[in-house]
């Protein structure tokens, strides 16, 4: 992902927000077959306080990327979403694309059997605690045989990045009250484009930004 200063996230609990509330990334690979690319959920490490996650791949993905043998690119995708160049005013324009992302990069460090079960037993934690009746890892009808059968089949993962670039393009280099207009039109348009999520992005960052000045 090409960087640009203007558009350069690197605050570090932006970066640790953006992971938790979009943590279905894509793990990508550089191996002798070419690049291999996955798709999988991830967690913050919480034993620490910086960029490092933790989440697992299941069997054979592990071989398939060379699994704690080489550098694994994790991309974190956050709100994303088109603007129009009619929500401009009048004049020459074109259409762009608004989004957050974070790209990680390190060699991951593989987890213990013991580590991968609460790690696994995190995940579902996480997911299920927004249905009414959460089922989670432990209890019933799992029995400690199946989640064990289950952990096998998987690889547990720790990855403290080496290298990360982020980037936060929304409308920066636009005037507050264009970027206004587009929030607006992100989140009641009558279009096929509203999208809620990126119009929040959005407002949290010229928040931020008027607040700064």
């Amino acid at each position: 992902m090409r960087q640009n200063p203007s558009f350069a996230m690197t605050d570090v609990g932006e970066l640790r927000r953006l992971i938790d509330l979009n943590p279905w990334v894509t793990l990508v690979s550089h191996t002798e077959a070419g690049l291999v690319a996955s798709h999988y959920a991830v967690l913050l490490d919480e034993d620490r306080d910086d960029l490092t996650i933790v989440g697992h791949v299941g069997r054979p993905d592990d071989m398939i990327h060379g699994l704690g043998e080489r550098e694994l690119l994790v991309v974190v995708q956050g709100p994303h979403g088109y603007i129009s160049p009619g929500w401009y005013p009048e004049g020459p324009n074109v259409p762009t694309w608004n989004f957050v992302s974070a790209h990680l990069t390190g060699i991951p460090e593989l987890l213990t059997a013991d580590e991968n079960l609460e790690v696994l037993d995190r995940l579902v934690a996480r997911f299920e605690g927004g249905m009414p009746q959460p089922r989670l890892l432990w209890e019933p009808p799992n029995d400690p045989e199946y989640v064990t059968k289950l952990e096998r089949g998987t690889v547990g993962f720790r990855l403290t990045p080496t290298r990360v670039v982020a980037k936060r393009k929304l409308s920066q280099n636009r005037p507050d009250d264009v970027v206004e207009t587009i929030i607006a039109e992100l989140e009641v348009g009558a279009g096929a484009y509203a999208d809620p999520r990126l119009a929040g992005e959005m407002r949290r960052d010229l928040d931020t930004r008027q607040a700064a000045r």
